[in-house]
């Protein structure tokens, strides 16, 4: 899908509340108030209109981690794939790109979002972390003046010359040089969405060191770390979220 068409994709997906399978949802818009904080931040109450709960846990455990995530695709996609039935991997909130926060279930609950061979266990670091996924289609590969997604060489993203939809690095992370944009709107939205959380949960605002918050960490430093992390950090190999196409000093400065 090019990046000039996802607008009109997010806007269909709040018009209908159809997901790409057909699946229908309820859409609430809402809003709560931010712990020790003259702010409230606004939500989208997204929830299946067929009442289904079994794509997560409604077990509540102790959060001490919020863990950043992109989607690696679209809106109606991404809420497709984290509410197949039963399957029971999914996360609590995504960040449409129009900046609108969907909260699927309870981030009390929990369910799988680190995967098979995940530093500490994907059960343990499940239940005690909160996922947040941004909606972005990720890295890019360049064919001729064209970057097209990781899913078709024909599946064109947008052209070289249209620089506010894609980031190039200095030098490729996990063999990766193009990465697509997040926009303005996900930045102020998932900086609202950190402080809730933090603020609800108690979870220091604090990241790891540069040094360390692009690549895997030791499990002990890892599972104890209490803050604010990122997928790649748990997985050595076959993913990309969230790496140094994003602007993590945006996120940083903004929590101060």
């Amino acid at each position: 899908m090019k990046a000039t068409s996802i607008t009109n994709h997010e806007k269909i997906f709040f018009e209908t509340g159809k997901d790409s399978d057909g699946k229908e949802f309820v859409l609430t818009d809402m809003t709560v108030p931010i712990k020790g904080a003259n702010q409230v931040m606004p939500y989208v109450y997204c929830r299946p209109k067929n009442g289904d709960t079994s794509f997560y846990y409604q077990e509540e455990n102790i959060k001490t981690q919020i863990v950043l995530h992109y989607t690696a695709g679209y809106l109606k996609g991404d809420v497709a794939a984290l509410s197949k039935p039963t399957r029971e991997v999914s996360t609590p909130f995504i960040i449409a790109r129009n900046g609108k926060i969907l909260n699927l279930w309870s981030s009390a609950y929990w369910s799988y979002h680190l995967g098979s061979g995940a530093i500490g266990g994907n059960t343990n670091g499940g239940k005690r972390t909160i996922a947040i996924e941004m909606s972005n289609i990720g890295f890019l590969k360049k064919i001729n003046n064209q970057l097209v997604t990781v899913y078709s060489d024909t599946d064109v993203y947008c052209d070289i010359s249209e620089k506010q939809f894609y980031t190039k690095l200095d030098s490729p992370y996990r063999g990766e040089l193009y990465y697509a944009t997040f926009t303005k709107k996900q930045y102020n939205s998932l900086l609202l969405l950190l402080s809730y959380l933090t603020a609800e949960y108690n979870i220091p605002k604090t990241f790891l060191p540069e040094d360390k918050r692009y690549g895997v960490v030791k499990e002990n430093e890892l599972v104890n770390f209490k803050g604010i992390v990122s997928h790649v950090n748990y997985r050595s190999f076959g993913k990309w979220d969230i790496g140094p196409a994003f602007d993590w000093k945006k996120i940083i400065e903004g929590l101060k």
